[in-house]
């Protein structure tokens, strides 16, 4: 574990089985300094146990960095969950879920990530008060996808301003991978903007919605990333920037939904030498968390959620004139950042 080359000094890495219900979770805690460790479940068919320790690994730290930019009151955390390969009873298996987070002792507490809906949390909850993204409730918000959709486009809208010099998306070419309740909500916002879509997704139903509401261009999951677009916006699952990919991206800006989009540190810097402006993923998708934290606080007030989401505009802005003046990646300026106000030496 310590020499994992993903481990960043993690506060605790807690794995949990539950052979009645094929529960196998892995929660994963970064750092508590800000407050409570906070972030989603995910519930994945991993090709093996160690892709689901990298993943938890790599996106509890995201999770730290995330929750320090928006200016949250709480740590990094996340856990995945590794989906039984047979038939299983989804309720007990996230009612044993939900006796892990409890077990945590309020170190971690979950929301929805890939693969997991509001329903599931509301099993959770049976089992534990360490949970957020209901919809019912004093405080619920339920499901957060709309408010990162909104936080991403917010994003992208200073990224254009930023790149182009441009006021308005319209006219833009956008290459969105995945739609997934956030890419999809996200394509809905840049449609309402005028912009022209292309989008690829492994559901064909929610394609042909995409073509039939949205008016977008499809294409194959595995050519997206090599359209000649404005933007490339990757909303399915990380790496999507890669040695391999990058080469090919025909994109100004790279911003997405997505978590842990570059698949390694260097690609921040490669992205730089090729005059790609990339927004740093835990910067640009904040809006989830930001959901969820109003939904923790006991009083999910929508003034305070608009209020961070402008936040993230003007931090996204000082990332980039940051990054320009000192011609560094703006993934070194934003971890640069994240980390001062975790307290961590560089």
């Amino acid at each position: 574990m310590f020499d994992h080359p993903d481990y960043d000094d993690h506060e605790g890495v807690h794995v949990f089985t539950d052979k009645a219900t094929g529960l196998r979770a892995i929660i994963a805690v970064h750092n508590t300094t800000l407050g409570p460790s906070a972030g989603g479940t995910r519930l994945w068919s991993y090709i093996n146990q160690d892709d689901a320790l990298t993943d938890a690994l790599r996106l509890s730290k995201a999770m730290s960095y995330k929750n320090a930019m928006a200016g949250l009151e709480l740590g990094g955390g996340k856990a995945v969950i590794l989906r039984p390969e047979t038939m299983f009873d989804r309720d007990a298996l996230f009612a044993a879920y939900g006796r892990a987070v409890e077990a945590v002792g309020g170190a971690y507490i979950t929301a929805e990530d890939v693969g997991v809906s509001p329903d599931d949390m509301r099993i959770i909850k049976t089992q534990t008060d360490y949970v957020a993204g209901l919809d019912t409730g004093p405080a619920a918000s339920g499901d957060p996808s709309p408010v990162t959709a909104e936080g991403v486009f917010r994003g992208i809208k200073v990224a254009v301003r930023h790149k182009f010099g441009l006021e308005s998306l319209r006219g833009l070419r956008v290459a969105v991978q995945g739609l997934g309740h956030v890419g999809y909500a996200l394509c809905e916002h840049l449609h309402g903007a005028g912009c022209q879509l292309v989008v690829t997704d492994i559901n064909r139903a929610v394609l042909d919605k995409a073509q039939d509401e949205l008016g977008a261009m499809l294409v194959d999951p595995q050519d997206i990333h090599k359209e000649t677009v404005d933007i490339y916006a990757p909303c399915a699952l990380g790496g999507a920037v890669s040695e391999k990919t990058l080469p090919h991206i025909r994109a100004g800006i790279i911003a997405g939904a997505a978590n842990n989009q570059l698949a390694t540190p260097e690609m921040g810097e490669a992205c730089r030498q090729r005059g790609i402006l990339y927004a740093p993923d835990y910067v640009i998708n904040a809006g989830g968390i930001i959901n969820v934290a109003a939904e923790v606080s006991g009083t999910y007030d929508p003034n305070w959620v608009r209020g961070k989401l402008e936040g993230l505009e003007t931090t996204l802005k000082s990332i980039f004139d940051e990054a320009a003046e000192h011609q560094v990646a703006t993934t070194v300026v934003a971890d640069s950042m994240a980390r001062a106000r975790l307290g961590l030496s560089d």
